[in-house]
């Protein structure tokens, strides 16, 4: 090697390497089961599992459709929502007495802040190289004490809740059109313990659903004015009318709010 101008060093792109192999990728062959390339064996693989889970998803959504209610009304403050099952958990810890009223902001923002920010904080509180569970007492209690939360919770709420009367709030009504002319439907605005709960236009109110929600003869429309419904909430004594007003208020709602042909 010569000093001064024209010096060659090791390394030195001018200096042409005996044997060099080319710039080829390693074939994936020398790797059996080791390894392989991102398109198309991987990607296309992926692609497959979501698509078999996109079909079972469609299947399923065909044969249960989602649940629909009636459209919904601002001013029924009779109403009981009822969240997805996946937010149950926090549903239910709304009711309970410290995680609601004036403390609702514990229940809604406090507890679950601590309860997700602890889980967080979880690899910064354990930062052990073990990773089995049993080596690793903080994380394995923090998350078994979430899970064991969200399960309780979210049993409890579905087992305290009304569903009978869920259904019954949010079942779907046909228009009726009510002959706001008939004597029926003088009788009935004269009744203001019949309009508190079922409205001024009998279609529902804050407290009870529409008269004529309920296929009922005319005598099973009397005997529930006359006793009502005590385990739904529809005290007796109610009416306040004749027997004569009685009969024809009972045979107009029975008729879906029409008067009855021929009269």
């Amino acid at each position: 090697m010569h000093r001064g101008k024209g010096m060659k060093f090791v390394g030195d792109s001018r200096v042409p390497a005996e044997n060099r192999m080319p710039n080829i990728p390693k074939d994936y062959s020398e790797y059996p089961g080791k390894t392989e390339p991102f398109w198309p064996n991987f990607l296309l693989r992926e692609w497959m599992v979501g698509a078999v889970f996109l079909v079972g998803y469609l299947c399923l959504t065909v044969a249960h459709p989602a649940p629909l209610e009636r459209v919904a009304d601002p001013t029924d403050s009779g109403y009981i929502p009822l969240p997805d099952w996946y937010f149950l958990f926090l549903y239910q810890l709304l009711k309970y007495t410290y995680a609601s009223g004036d403390y609702t902001v514990i229940g809604a923002v406090v507890i679950p802040g601590i309860a997700f920010g602890a889980l967080l904080l979880a690899p910064w509180l354990d930062r052990g190289p073990e990773r089995r569970p049993v080596k690793r007492p903080i994380a394995t209690g923090l998350m078994l004490l979430a899970v064991a939360s969200i399960i309780f919770l979210t049993w409890e709420s579905v087992a305290t809740h009304d569903w009978e009367k869920a259904a019954q709030q949010g079942a779907i009504v046909d228009d009726v059109e009510v002959d706001e002319s008939a004597e029926a439907y003088a009788i009935y605005q004269s009744q203001q313990s019949c309009i508190g709960c079922h409205g001024g236009d009998m279609l529902g109110g804050a407290a009870a659903p529409s008269v004529f929600q309920s296929d009922y003869s005319k005598e099973e429309v009397m005997e529930i004015i006359v006793n009502g419904v005590p385990d739904k909430g529809m005290p007796a004594g109610q009416f306040a009318g004749t027997d004569e007003e009685l009969e024809i208020l009972a045979e107009f709602i029975a008729n879906d709010g029409q008067v009855p042909a021929g009269e």
